[in-house]
């Protein structure tokens, strides 16, 4: 039975890092040599723990499906890193900023994760410069800033539309010292597929080596996921195609809690799809906001012709064109929250004035700005994603505005853990996009990086501390024990069954369909209606994929698609997992639209009597339904009111 408890600190909130900062326990220099941390994923939230950890003492080992820690995804945020520095002068602070991230999550977070991610943000930036980050920086010197949605300061720093990659490759040279210096050993191209628990606590995993097919048994005293987000349950999304859910998803069965898996966030500034056989989505960062202005025609008859290439944009003349972000919510404009820009989007579409051969897109231009700006300005602060743009869509956004459309980006749910980073698994930790506990119902943009670098960089070394300074009796962990042997087999045994199922359909067909079924029922916007219907689909579909999909080649030898059904086959699970959380929640908060609870504007509409709590599931077996569990969320400092962001 999970019990859940978010363990924070008893003292007020803007004292409570500190306080268990100073009382934590903590695993001396010689003691810290005994001791072994498994550590899966190399993005920023796992590079900056491999590289923490491995330069306080520990013996890390640290793992990633890529051929490189560089490969990971975090090399793909544009827009920048969040931190309450207030160099612009204009009211920021770490107050602000804990209110912006607890309101743009829709009052679906826990205070107390909430500030300490505020009140550490400048100390990320201070390390990153350090390191050699390319922020930009003002005439005079002093790091830029820019403004995203959700807030009405300018508090993120950036690198041109590189900011995810200058990040990363930070993080990833502080790991390359400590491989260096040996504390840390890298085991790239591992497929982690299981956790292994020992006596109730989380003591080592099994991989797959993807290039000889060989399965591997590795120990730890402690585990770390730092795998990032599950979107690709929706086939198309923005992220790295190789981007899955399975090592959360195994902790899952194995006991750690699931919190609110139904929390998918929708970005409002993707390129539209453009065909029926696209294998994924790319996004134009929310920068691009600062400076864009989103609209429509405002007569159907206009779209219509645009939608027919009879009629340019250029040629829709300014008192013809609805700037709806702007009309609907003058105090933020193109700059509110990634939930409300994306409904409003799909609102203007269904509607009728959606533009493009879909009609689902609307345009983000830029013509105002370069005519106050210049074009050089302009350039110098989005050439890169301009370049991107004009690749892949073959049009000059200097000259047309750009088409933009939402689409499934970020997961704000994930493995539930406590104040300290720990899942409901002793030993397991959850940091990064992979863990629930920052960003409510929405997160704001710019405030995934913050988190990741956060959590590995100041957060984990501290907490983890803790649980292992009673581990330091513990000799290291054999392979042999009977655990490992169990779990060893369980996977073995599922990839021999998944080769010999004898179908005809490849694993991208399955996907595709559950991607479909996913962002019809459980997308944008959801209904009760739709997600029954969806748990049926689900179910068909989980059947037919156990019988019916082909892998061709071996086991003991390179073989993507028996990756790639693995992956789809966890993400089946997790689809029915979403649409269950998705269908008890009766309200809208966030990314979680369900369309009977809005108010009277199309607003998302909460039910904080009934539902201010995180909805953490517990695995009950293959063919038992999971059981919910809450943990009520206190709202001591930030009172509960309506978001508006008129």
């Amino acid at each position: 039975m999970i019990k859940l408890n978010a363990n924070s600190p008893g003292v007020p909130l803007s004292e409570q890092w500190d306080a268990y900062k100073a009382g934590c326990k903590l695993v001396s220099p010689n003691n810290k040599r005994k001791l072994d941390i498994i550590v899966v994923g190399t993005g920023l939230a796992g590079a900056a723990a491999a590289a923490t950890l491995g330069q306080l003492g520990y013996n890390v080992k640290s793992f990633c499906y890529q051929d490189t820690p560089r490969r990971a995804h975090s090399i793909a945020a544009q827009g920048g890193i969040n931190a309450a520095k207030n160099y612009q002068n204009d009211g920021d602070n770490v107050f602000r900023l804990f209110y912006d991230t607890i309101k743009g999550g829709d009052y679906r977070s826990r205070e107390s994760n909430v500030y300490r991610l505020a009140s550490i943000s400048p100390e990320i930036i201070d390390l990153c410069v350090a390191q050699g980050v390319p922020f930009a920086r003002e005439y005079g010197g002093l790091l830029a800033n820019r403004s995203f949605g959700g807030a009405q300061v300018s508090r993120t720093f950036y690198a041109r539309g590189q900011t995810g990659q200058q990040l990363l490759i930070g993080a990833y040279s502080a790991m390359s010292r400590q491989i260096a210096e040996g504390t840390v050993q890298l085991y790239s191209r591992r497929d982690v597929l299981d956790i292994v628990i020992v006596d109730g606590k989380a003591r080592g995993i099994i991989a797959r080596d993807l290039v000889t097919g060989e399965i591997e048994r590795h120990s730890a005293h402690a585990v770390v996921l730092a795998t990032g987000g599950y979107g690709n349950v929706f086939y198309l999304s923005t992220n790295a195609m190789g981007s899955n859910v399975t090592p959360a998803w195994s902790a899952y069965k194995k006991g750690a809690a699931f919190a609110n898996p139904c929390f998918t966030q929708i970005h409002p500034t993707c390129i539209p799809v453009h065909g029926e056989f696209q294998s994924k989505l790319t996004l134009m960062s929310e920068s691009l906001r600062n400076d864009g202005r989103i609209w429509v025609p405002k007569e159907k008859s206009d779209a219509e012709l645009i939608r027919q290439k009879k009629l340019r944009p250029e040629q829709i003349h300014e008192s013809k064109r609805d700037y709806y972000l702007e009309r609907r919510y003058p105090a933020f404009g193109n700059l509110v929250p990634r939930d409300v820009a994306s409904r409003a989007a799909k609102e203007r579409c269904d509607a009728g004035y959606g533009v493009g051969s879909t009609g689902l897109a609307v345009y983000l231009d830029f013509s105002d700005a370069i005519e106050r700006l210049g074009r050089a300005e302009i350039s110098a602060r989005y050439g890169n994603l301009f370049q991107m743009y004009q690749r892949i869509v073959d049009d000059n956004p200097y000259r047309t505005p750009m088409m933009i459309y939402p689409a499934v980006h970020y997961t704000m749910g994930g493995l539930w853990v406590d104040y300290e980073l720990m899942t409901t698994v002793p030993g397991l930790y959850s940091i990064g996009e992979c863990n629930f506990s920052d960003h409510g119902a929405n997160r704001l943009g710019a405030s995934a990086l913050m988190q990741g670098l956060a959590d590995g960089y100041f957060v984990l070394p501290y907490t983890i501390s803790g649980y292992l300074s009673h581990e330091i009796n513990t000799p290291p962990i054999p392979t042999t024990l009977p655990e490992f042997h169990l779990a060893a087999r369980d996977v073995t045994d599922r990839l021999a069954r998944l080769k010999k199922s004898g179908g005809k359909e490849s694993v991208d067909h399955f996907h595709r369909r559950l991607g479909k079924i996913m962002w019809e029922h459980c997308g944008m916007s959801r209904n009760e209606e739709g997600l029954t219907k969806a748990l049926g689909l689900i179910a068909e579909l989980k059947a037919e994929f156990a019988s019916g999909v082909k892998i061709s080649g071996g086991l003991k030898e390179y073989n993507p698609e028996l990756e790639k059904a693995w992956r789809v086959q966890d993400f089946i699970e997790l689809g029915d997992l979403m649409v269950r959380d998705a269908l008890h929640r009766k309200e809208s908060c966030g990314g979680h639209f369900r369309q009977e609870y809005q108010t009277p504007d199309h607003e998302a509409l909460r039910n904080d009597d009934e539902f201010a709590y995180v909805a953490a599931w517990e695995h009950k077996g293959r063919d038992a339904a999971p059981e919910m569990h809450r943990e009520e969320l206190h709202f001591d400092t930030v009172k509960l009111t309506q978001r508006s962001y008129k």
